[in-house]
C-alpha cells in the first residue's frame, strides 16, 4: 500500500489503539494494540516533509526520521528499518519508551490544531515488523581486530557501545553487576511500558555477534578497574547512576518505606519468574495497601502504575510542584490518571508517620516561589497546610545520584565531578586515565535511555579513533626499532 504525503490537513492523529484501563490495570502487557499496515501508512503519510525537520534536530540520536516515514507510507518497510537502525542500536525500545511528547512529536512543526505524526508508534511498528520478518541480523564486522574493549555496564548506553564497536571488528567484553543484561531496560521499567522479551532478543542478538558478558561482574569486588585496564586496550565506563536520593524528615526509617528501584526491581525480577522473597512475603507488594508515592519523574509514574496493577487499595502521588512543571511525561500522566491515580500537586511530605511501620504521612502544601538559578519556581511550603494521609506502602522516587566510582573501583586517580560523576574531554570522552572512556548517566547525570545511547555511540566512535591511533604509535615503534 501506497500514501501520498502531506496528508495531516485531511487525516487526524491516530496513536495504535489502546486498551481500556479497567482491563490493564488487571495484567502486565503493553498498553497500546499494535499498528496495523494500513493505518501504520496513513499516519506516516500525515508528515510534511518539512525543509527543516525539527524533529529529527530534537532527537537525541538525529534519527532520520522523515526518510522513514515516507518509506513507511511507501510500504518500503525494510528500506524504512534500515534507515532507522542506521542511527539507533534500539529503535523498537525507543518507541516504546521515549517521551516522544518532550522530544520528537513535541516538536513537530505541524500546527497544533492538527496535532504531531504518531513518531514513536510508527518507529515501534517498523521494528516489530523488521523482527518478525527476519531483517533483523547480528553485526558481522568485515575484518576482526585485535584490540579489546572491556565495557563496564550493561544499559543502553554500554550495550550501544558494543554493537559499534563489534560492527567495526574490535573485540567487546561487556561487565555488569546484575545477572541479565539489560540495565534499567530490564529492572527499572516496568513491562506495562517494555515487555522483557523486547530487551532479551536485542541482548541475544549482541551476543550472536561475539559480545562477551561477564554477569553477576562487580568491578572493584570482582576485579579492579586497574585490572581490566591490564586486560583491555580500552574500558569504557558505562554504569549508569544508581544510587538513590533521599529525603530528610521525622519517620523516615519507618519499615515499608522503600526507594523506587527497591520496589520496581522486586516487581520486574517476579514478573520474570525469579524467586523474591519481600515480593511474595508482602513487604514489596501493593496489593490491599494504601500506596503514596514521593516524586513527579518517570520513575515515580512507574511505581504508581506498578502499584496500580499490584492491586493497590489506593494510589496517591505526592508532587512539590505543580502539574505544568512536572518533570515526567504528560503522556504517562495522563495514562496513570486513566488507572486510577490520584495525583497530589504542591504537596509535600513533611514526616512519616507510624511506630514501626508506617501508617501514614503528614504533607504540608507548598506554593511556588520565585525563580531559582535553573529558571524553575521554587515550591516553598504553606503555613499551617498540613494534613494526614494514609499509607501503608510509601515509595521514594526522587532521582537518582551516582556512585562513589573512585573507592568502588579501587581506582582513587579516577577525576569525578562535584556532584560525583565522571570527568572526561568531551572532544574525546577519555577520563584523566589513559585509555579509560566514560558515556551516559555516568557522565551527564540521570537522563533518558536515549541520550544513553547516543553517548554510547559517540563513546565508541572515540574508542575507535583511540584505538586506531595505538594501533598507529605501536607499528611505527615497530619499524624504527
Amino acid at each position: 500500500m501506497t500514501e501520498k504525503m502531506l496528508k495531516f490537513v485531511d487525516v487526524p492523529q491516530h496513536m495504535p489503539d489502546k486498551r481500556d484501563a479497567a482491563l490493564r490495570n488487571k495484567d502486565w502487557g503493553e498498553i497500546y494494540e499494535e499498528f496495523q499496515t494500513e493505518r501504520a501508512a496513513e499516519q506516516s503519510a500525515r508528515c510534511s516533509q518539512c525543509g527543516i525537520p525539527f524533529c529529527q534536530i530534537h532527537c537525541p540520536v538525529h534519527n532520520n526520521i522523515p526518510d522513514w516515514l515516507k518509506l513507511t507510507a511507501e510500504g518500503r518497510l525494510e528500506e524504512a528499518y534500515e534507515v532507522s537502525q542506521a542511527t539507533n542500536n534500539f529503535p523498537e525500545i525507543c518507541g516504546r519508551i521515549c517521551p516522544q511528547d518532550r522530544l520528537c512529536e513535541g516538536n513537530c512543526v505541524i500546527e497544533k490544531g492538527f496535532e504531531s505524526v504518531t513518531i514513536g508508534s510508527v518507529e515501534k511498528y517498523i521494528t516489530d515488523t523488521a523482527w518478525e520478518q527476519g531483517w533483523v541480523k547480528p553485526v558481522q564486522p568485515r575484518i576482526e581486530r585485535p584490540q579489546s574493549v572491556g565495557i563496564i555496564g550493561g544499559g543502553p548506553g554500554g550495550l550501544a557501545a558494543a554493537e559499534e564497536l563489534r560492527r567495526v571488528g574490535h573485540q567487546v567484553s561487556v561487565y555488569d553487576r546484575y545477572d541479565r543484561m539489560g540495565g534499567l531496560m530490564i529492572y527499572g521499567i516496568p513491562n506495562f511500558k517494555l515487555e522483557k522479551e523486547v530487551v532479551e532478543r536485542r541482548t541475544k542478538l549482541l551476543a550472536d555477534a561475539k559480545v562477551d558478558y561477564h554477569l553477576n561482574f562487580e568491578v572493584g569486588k570482582d576485579a579492579s578497574l586497574a585490572d581490566l585496564r591490564e586486560k583491555h586496550d580500552a574500558v569504557l565506563i558505562a554504569t549508569g547512576v544508581y544510587k538513590a536520593r533521599d529525603i530528610t524528615a521525622p519517620g523516615v526509617g519507618l519499615e515499608n518505606v522503600f526507594q523506587a528501584m527497591d520496589y520496581l526491581t522486586a516487581s520486574n525480577r517476579k514478573g520474570l519468574g525469579d524467586s523474591v522473597p519481600l515480593f511474595e512475603d508482602g513487604t514489596l507488594n501493593a496489593d490491599g495497601k494504601h500506596v503514596v508515592v514521593v516524586g513527579g519523574g518517570d520513575t515515580a509514574m512507574d511505581c504508581v502504575r506498578t502499584a496500580v496493577r499490584q492491586g493497590a487499595k489506593s494510589v496517591k502521588c505526592l508532587y512539590r510542584r505543580d502539574r505544568a512543571n512536572m518533570p515526567g511525561s504528560m503522556r504517562e500522566v495522563h495514562h496513570a490518571e486513566e488507572e486510577g491515580v490520584e495525583f497530589v500537586w504542591l504537596s509535600s511530605p513533611k514526616a512519616f508517620l507510624g511506630d514501626d511501620v508506617v501508617d501514614g504521612v503528614r504533607a504540608h502544601r507548598m506554593r511556588l516561589g520565585a525563580p531559582d538559578a535553573t529558571g524553575r519556581q521554587t515550591p516553598r511550603p504553606v503555613d499551617g497546610s498540613d494534613y494526614t494521609m494514609p499509607a501503608d506502602l510509601v515509595i521514594k522516587a526522587l532521582g537518582f545520584d551516582p556512585e562513589d566510582l573512585p573507592t568502588l573501583f579501587d581506582e582513587p586517580a579516577l577525576e569525578v565531578s562535584r556532584w560525583g560523576t565522571v570527568k572526561i574531554d568531551f572532544k574525546s570522552m577519555m577520563t584523566n586515565l589513559d585509555g579509560v572512556f566514560a558515556a551516559g548517566d555516568i557522565v551527564r547525570g540521570a537522563s533518558l535511555v536515549v541520550w544513553a545511547i547516543r553517548d554510547g555511540r559517540d563513546a565508541a566512535a572515540a574508542i575507535g579513533k583511540y584505538l586506531e591511533a595505538q594501533s598507529e604509535q605501536d607499528q611505527t615503534l615497530a619499524i624504527a626499532s
